[in-house]
């Protein structure tokens, strides 16, 4: 038997995300950065990022299914949002290969999410989502693994904060990135249990 608070249980045994459905979460785009982060923490991003797939994976798959293509008025579904973390992987991996190739400013995102609103991820089954995720994102934790002191520092120019943006705030990027994506997803599940 588990003890513990209903929230503690829940988070456990998997049948009550943790989350205070009032708290407010703050959209991406009005997001702040400060890309300050020391280059030794970098083993910690590391963690973060190659850890997402099953981050993902275990709160995705805990929703039943009958909720996981459903939206939230205007907001995407859980799939949306899974195919979303994978749908930008190239956009991650192709800023690594700008900064370590030298270029001066970063290629741009594209701010519309064309990509996602229209790739259907609610028509694919959620299991390919998350393998075509893990596969993604396996392929950017391997370019920058092995990376050094020195290359971790090398920066470029990102081209919608207008500041330098070295590897490792890239990772911090990522990482804070996937998740403001995981919170949604959790904030989705409790909403759609409350409601």
């Amino acid at each position: 038997m588990c003890e513990g608070t209903p929230s503690e249980i829940g988070l456990m045994t998997g049948t009550l995300p943790l989350l205070n459905e009032d708290m407010l979460m703050q959209r991406w785009f009005d997001r702040a950065f400060r890309f300050d982060m020391p280059v030794p923490l970098f083993p910690n991003l590391f963690e973060r990022i190659a850890g997402t797939p099953s981050r993902v994976a275990e709160l995705a798959q805990a929703v039943p299914p009958a909720l996981r293509t459903r939206r939230d008025g205007a907001h995407w579904s859980i799939h949306e949002h899974v195919g979303h973390l994978l749908d930008l992987e190239p956009l991650w991996l192709g800023r690594v290969d700008d900064i370590l190739s030298g270029q001066p400013r970063l290629r741009d995102a594209d701010l519309t999410n064309r990509k996602t609103h229209e790739a259907n991820h609610n028509d694919q089954p959620l299991d390919h989502l998350l393998q075509q995720f893990r596969t993604a994102r396996m392929q950017l934790a391997q370019r920058v693994e092995h990376l050094d002191a020195a290359t971790l520092a090398r920066a470029a120019t990102h081209p919608r904060l207008e500041q330098p943006m070295r590897v490792v705030d890239l990772m911090f990027f990522v990482a804070e990135h996937d998740d403001h994506h995981l919170a949604f997803i959790r904030r989705l599940w409790r909403s759609f249990a409350s409601g």
